[in-house]
C-alpha cells in the first residue's frame, strides 16, 4: 500500500505507541510506502529519504500505486515560505511548513481536499553558495529531536531540509550523511554549504552543521545558531568554549 502526508507536520516513531521516540517527522506532501499494518499503527518508508517508522494510521491518506510512481517522477516543488497556508474550496486554511511538497496538490486523486497554495515556491537545483539564505530561514529554530520544521528542528534535520529545498537528497542522520561526498583535509578547502561532522569519545559522528565563509558554522544546537569554526570543532560565542570535537568536513556537492 501507498500513501499521502495530508497533514502538516506528522511524527514518525521508533515504535506504534504516542510515547515512542520521535525519530523524525513527515512534512505536508510527501509519500510513502505502508510496509505493515496493524488496528491503529502502520510502519512505513518514506520516499524521500528511505527512512522507516510508525505512524498513526488517522495521519496519511492511501493513495495508488499509480499516483506513488508519480509522485516519485516530478522534480519536487517545495514551500519557500517561512509561513505557508494550503485553503480548501471552503475556505479553511491548514498551515503547513518550509520545506513542505506540493507537487500533489492539482492532481484530484492524491490531493482529495482539494487544497490550493498561493506562496512562493522553488523546484530544481541550486548552487551550494545559496544555501545559506535557506538555512537562515531555521536561524532560532529551537532543537527537537527528530525535527524537520522552523517550528523544531534537529542538526540532520536542518542540513538535511536546507539541502532539500535547494534540490538535492542527502540522507536524514548526521552518521549516514557522513558517509557521503568527498572528504577535504583542511577547514580552508571548504566552500559555503559544505558539511562538518563532529564525534564524540567513542569516535561515532553524532553532530552536523553546514559550513559558512570565513571559518563560521550554522548548525543545531539548543536552537539554530551560528558559530565559529577551528581546527578543533565548534567554539561556542556564548559560552567561550569548545562544544563539538571536528571529524571530518566533507563537500558532497
Amino acid at each position: 500500500m501507498f500513501a499521502y502526508c495530508n497533514l502538516a507536520i506528522v511524527p514518525l516513531r521508533a515504535e506504534a505507541s504516542d510515547r515512542s521516540e520521535l525519530v523524525t517527522q513527515i512534512l505536508f506532501g510527501e509519500h510513502l510506502t505502508i510496509l505493515e499494518h496493524t488496528e491503529k499503527w502502520s510502519r512505513v518508508r518514506l520516499a524521500f529519504d528511505n527512512y522507516e517508522g510508525w505512524v498513526d494510521n488517522k495521519q496519511y491518506q492511501l493513495i495508488s500505486e499509480g499516483d506513488y510512481d508519480f509522485l516519485n517522477q516530478k522534480t519536487p516543488l517545495y514551500t519557500t515560505d517561512l509561513v505557508n497556508f494550503v485553503s480548501n474550496q471552503q475556505g479553511q486554511l491548514m498551515s503547513v511548513p518550509l520545506g513542505s511538497c506540493l507537487n500533489g496538490l492539482k492532481k484530484e486523486s492524491i490531493n482529495t481536499d482539494t487544497f490550493s497554495y498561493d506562496g512562493h515556491s522553488i523546484s530544481g537545483q541550486f548552487d551550494k553558495s545559496l544555501f545559506l539564505k535557506t538555512a537562515f530561514m531555521y536561524l532560532n529554530a529551537p532543537y527537537l529531536w527528530g525535527g524537520k520544521t522552523p517550528f523544531g528542528i534537529d542538526c540532520s534535520g536542518f542540513t538535511q531540509m536546507v539541502y532539500r529545498i535547494n534540490g538535492y537528497n542527502i540522507p536524514r542522520d548526521a552518521s549516514q550523511q557522513s558517509t557521503i561526498g568527498e572528504a577535504l583535509s583542511f577547514i580552508e578547502e571548504s566552500e559555503i554549504g559544505d558539511l562538518a561532522f563532529f564525534d564524540n569519545a567513542e569516535g561515532n559522528i553524532v553532530h552536523v552543521g553546514i559550513i559558512m565563509e570565513d571559518n563560521y558554522i550554522i548548525h543545531a544546537h539548543g536552537k539554530v545558531r551560528i558559530d565559529r569554526l577551528d581546527h578543533l570543532g565548534i567554539y561556542n560565542i556564548d559560552s567561550g568554549r569548545h562544544t563539538h570535537k571536528l571529524r571530518v568536513i566533507k563537500k558532497i556537492i
